[in-house]
């Protein structure tokens, strides 16, 4: 049996699946947590990495192995390969205002035009635009720029700090791969803008070479074959085979709606990013930043966990009268709104109860999927059906309403992490210079709901936050 190894260094947690290349099957995994905040050590997601390829036995009799990871988190490098202070996750919103002075100096139009995507606080361009104007001794410092799966597949292949690692800092070693770089706002169809990167960060600095689907890193110190690696949401699609006609929706820490297409995607409003996926096509993509941590508070305002919120919001029937939950907690991306806080509107003395709010709460969190559904269709792209996954996927009221919020059907896939499937994709790839075609499990398939109003409700109180 040949095996590799996929990985997804996710925000919360680093996952391995090791994988058997003949089938797809899961022949053992393992799992490390990641601290929490918006603003992390790398040195803490490295850790979390050896300790879960140990909890997953081992790479020794692993021939391949690849990393997929969260995207947009800004990691700086000085020139002897340290990290110069804590990454900047996706999630921190401290960059809002160098977005929009980027966006200003470029304008909307000529940043989709030249790189797909519209620059936002999650992206990397304006964590490096807020390094230089708040922290410029740090910035100045600066000699590599990478993402989180950058750097841990730099890491994993022997390279590091001075001192700490085998074959020391030779940064021209960092490698990246297109879904990846298509989350920076300084990378486009035809490679890396330099004129953007120099005008976010206010130096050259290097950044990882691009490697194409199925192309090597190179190997691991014990000889193991290294893949490209991804974006988590890219590492997704290839993790569940997702096809043109599928959106996926993703309920993790952020929320995400994208899928596969051939062309790439330009939006001038900055809604869509027209991300790279990681097989050589496109990966329109919304994210929301407020997803699975909605049902997370409401349950703890509650005092239930996820199975008692769902239950609690199945008693109130679909149509039937409801408090609506615009769930903006963390500010949000999509709309871009950074600031903006929560509204729990439509209460009455009927509808104030456990159960409503229960149910506000999930229905809000779908509704903001839901438009992101629309944005991408907006884009041109075709929506048979939704694949739903992500931890919050596998609540039973989360898929039940989610057919009365999409108008197209709802496909649960089987629970597994597909972001960590995909990254063995990635691997065997590599291995066998061919893409495997394994198959993904379908739990169930819910049809369209059309008795709902969840929809029109949410819209009319979502109006009044102006972006």
């Amino acid at each position: 049996m040949t095996l590799v190894a996929g990985v997804d260094s996710s925000t919360q947690s680093c996952k391995v699946v090791i994988v058997d290349v003949a089938t797809g099957r899961v022949v053992r995994e393992g799992r490390a947590a990641h601290p929490p905040g918006t603003e992390v050590s790398p040195d803490a997601w490295w850790v979390a990495l050896t300790d879960a390829i140990a909890d997953a036995g081992g790479l020794g009799d692993v021939a391949s192995v690849s990393v997929a990871g969260q995207q947009h988190g800004m990691v700086v490098l000085d020139a002897e390969g340290r990290v110069i202070r804590d990454a900047l996750l996706w999630n921190d919103t401290r960059s809002a205002s160098a977005a929009r002075g980027l966006i200003g100096e470029v304008g909307a139009g000529e940043y989709a035009r030249r790189t797909g995507v519209v620059p936002v606080a999650s992206f990397t361009a304006t964590k490096l635009r807020w390094l230089r104007d708040a922290e410029p001794e740090r910035a100045a410092r600066v000699a590599a720029v990478a993402l989180p799966h950058d750097w841990l597949t730099w890491r994993l292949r022997g390279f590091g700090p001075t001192g700490e690692s085998a074959k020391g800092p030779v940064l021209e070693e960092l490698t990246t791969d297109r879904s990846d770089a298509s989350g920076t706002a300084y990378w486009g169809a035809a490679g890396y803008d330099d004129e953007l990167f120099v005008r976010a960060l206010g130096h050259d600095a290097v950044r990882p070479r691009v490697l194409g689907p199925g192309e090597a890193a190179g190997r691991t110190a014990g000889g193991v074959l290294v893949g490209p690696g991804a974006g988590d949401n890219a590492g997704a699609a290839l993790g569940l085979g997702a096809a043109t006609g599928d959106v996926v929706v993703s309920i993790g820490t952020s929320g995400t709606v994208f899928a596969v297409t051939d062309h790439p995607v330009a939006d001038a409003s900055g809604t869509v990013a027209g991300f790279a996926d990681a097989a050589g096509g496109y990966l329109p993509l919304v994210a929301t930043l407020n997803a699975a941590r909605v049902l997370d508070a409401i349950a703890a305002l509650l005092g239930v966990d996820h199975d008692e919120l769902g239950r609690l919001a199945l008693e109130v029937d679909a149509g039937a009268p409801a408090p609506v939950l615009v769930p903006y907690f963390e500010g949000e991306r999509t709309p871009n709104l950074p600031d903006a806080t929560a509204t729990l509107a439509g209460l009455t003395l009927a509808t104030t109860t456990r159960a409503g709010v229960a149910r506000a709460a999930i229905e809000g969190m779908l509704c903001g999927l839901a438009e992101g559904v629309d944005a991408v269709r907006a884009q041109g792209v075709v929506a048979r059906r939704v694949l739903l996954i992500g931890g919050a996927a596998r609540n039973r009221a989360v898929a039940a309403i989610a057919a009365q919020v999409f108008d197209v059907p709802v496909v649960v896939p089987a629970p597994g992490e597909y972001v960590a499937r995909g990254a063995a994709v990635q691997a065997a790839w590599v291995l066998n210079g061919s893409r495997p075609t394994w198959t993904s499990a379908m739990e169930r398939t819910l049809d369209v709901d059309t008795r709902s109003e969840v929809r029109a409700r949410y819209a009319a109180v979502a109006a009044g936050y102006v972006e």
